[in-house]
Parts: structure tokens; C-alpha cells; sequence
């Protein structure tokens, strides 16, 4: 095995994504199968689910799955349960799953808060705390946690959103602390724009993608396949000294001025 393969080899890991039917979530669990990993994707939506997984097994990938909706207690529960019973450890944790639904904040609907809450912010608590154990048995592993420029930024019209961000950025942080003694690594990820399914309502107004795009450095959306690099790293060896940090893949957008 050469240096570069010792260094990001995924080989005989085990990583569960969520949010992995499509956008982001599932080209960062294709990145990680490609890596070596058997992944098991996790989603709300069983159609996906199920054509996404069978997608990357028709690459020879080692993809298996999991219905769950994390705005659900009880089926977190069940997925943790099950993933104990086979394959009975967690190397690699990837929550990518994420709602949005923006409303004028005087109209903003309590459901929509608390959901939005949930799957963001409390479904992540609850994964982490229930993986956390398999992870110090093996004394380590690498908890990574998506985020969103707005975990910086204000933008209008979305206030759960950016407060879910926000607390995700920092409960990381107190999961880093509290994980550490354990070997186990938390760090997030923080995308800009990216060209998913989530923002299609921006990408197809012309003026909006423009705008978008014109706040970025690099002049343009990311695309999803732009975080395989960012999870491979952080989950491998490669960041083995690397926790409670942050990382911002936004093509410039939080560090351009005028």
C-alpha cells in the first residue's frame, strides 16, 4: 500500500450517512465507498433510498441502507438498534441530512421550527450519543457534521434554519470535547451554494444564481461532487490529530469583502 493510500484508505470501515439519497449526503457516501468504506445510507424517503443503494452496488460498492425519518425519536432508535444488532460498529458518522422551508418571520409556523430543529440539530444529538459507545469500544473514530455558511451569516426569510446552523456548529464542538478521552474526532463541514435538489428554487431563477454566484470568489455554485476530498480527509487517518475545527467549502464566499 502506498504513503497516499495508508493516509486515506478506508478499507474495513464502516460509515453511516444520512441524508444520503441524494445531494450532498449521497456524493459524500459515494466518495466514501470509493475510498473503501461500506456505507449504509440513511433517508426519509424510501424510493430514493432504495434507487440510490442500488446504484452503487451496481458499481461493485459496498452500499447498504436504512429508512429513517429524523424528525422521529423512536425511528432514531430503531436505526441505532439496528446498526448495533449488524454490523455492530460505527467508524465514520455522517450527518448530512438538513431541512429547509423559509417563511416571513412574522407567518413562520411553530411546526415548521420544530422540525426543522429536529432533524438539523436534535437528530444529530441523538445519533451521536447512540453511535458514540461503538466508537470508543474500537477507541476511535470520526463524527462529521454538516453545517452551512449560515452557522456564520444571517440570511433572510429562514430563521430556523440559520439557528439550527448555528447550534450545530457548536454543539460539535461540545461533542469534540466530550469525546475526545474516547478517540473520537467531530468536525464539521460547512457548504455555500451548492447545486442540489435543496436549492433548486435559486439555481433556476437566473438574477438569484447569478447573484449567488458573484458573492463567491471562485464565481460559481459548488457542485456536490466538490466535498469528496473534505469527507475523505476527515474521515481517514490523514486528520487523525484534527477535531472540533470547522471547515468552510464556499468557494470564498465568508472571506470575500468588496
Amino acid at each position: 500500500m502506498s504513503y497516499l493510500e495508508q493516509l486515506f484508505s478506508l478499507e474495513g470501515k464502516i460509515a453511516v450517512v444520512t441524508g444520503a439519497s441524494r445531494g450532498l449526503g449521497n456524493a459524500m457516501a459515494g466518495a466514501l465507498l470509493r475510498a473503501g468504506a461500506s456505507v449504509i445510507l440513511v433517508s426519509a424517503n424510501q424510493t430514493r433510498l432504495d434507487a440510490a443503494t442500488a446504484a452503487f452496488q451496481a458499481q461493485g460498492l459496498s452500499a447498504t441502507s436504512h429508512c429513517c425519518d429524523l424528525a422521529d425519536k423512536t425511528r432514531i432508535a430503531a436505526l441505532i438498534e439496528a446498526v448495533r444488532r449488524d454490523p455492530g460498529r460505527v467508524d465514520i458518522l455522517v450527518n448530512a441530512a438538513g431541512m429547509t422551508e423559509g417563511h416571513a418571520l412574522a407567518d413562520y409556523p411553530d411546526e415548521v421550527w420544530e422540525r426543522t430543529l429536529q432533524v438539523n440539530v436534535g437528530a444529530v444529538f441523538h445519533l451521536a450519543r447512540g453511535f458514540a459507545p461503538l466508537m470508543a469500544a474500537q477507541h476511535g473514530g470520526s463524527i462529521i457534521n454538516l453545517t452551512s455558511i449560515n452557522a456564520e451569516q444571517g440570511f433572510p426569510g429562514n430563521p430556523a434554519y440559520v439557528a439550527a446552523k448555528g447550534a450545530l456548529k457548536q454543539l460539535s464542538k461540545a461533542l469534540a470535547v466530550d469525546l475526545a478521552t474516547s478517540g473520537v474526532r467531530v468536525n464539521t463541514i460547512g457548504p455555500g451554494y451548492f447545486h442540489t435538489d435543496m436549492t433548486s428554487g435559486s439555481w433556476n431563477d437566473p438574477d438569484r444564481r447569478a447573484q449567488r454566484s458573484s458573492r463567491t470568489l471562485l464565481g460559481r455554485w459548488g457542485e456536490p461532487d466538490d466535498l469528496a476530498g473534505l469527507v475523505i480527509y476527515l474521515a481517514s487517518s490523514a486528520s487523525g490529530y484534527v477535531t472540533g475545527q470547522d471547515f468552510y467549502i464556499d468557494g470564498g464566499w465568508l472571506a470575500k469583502g468588496l
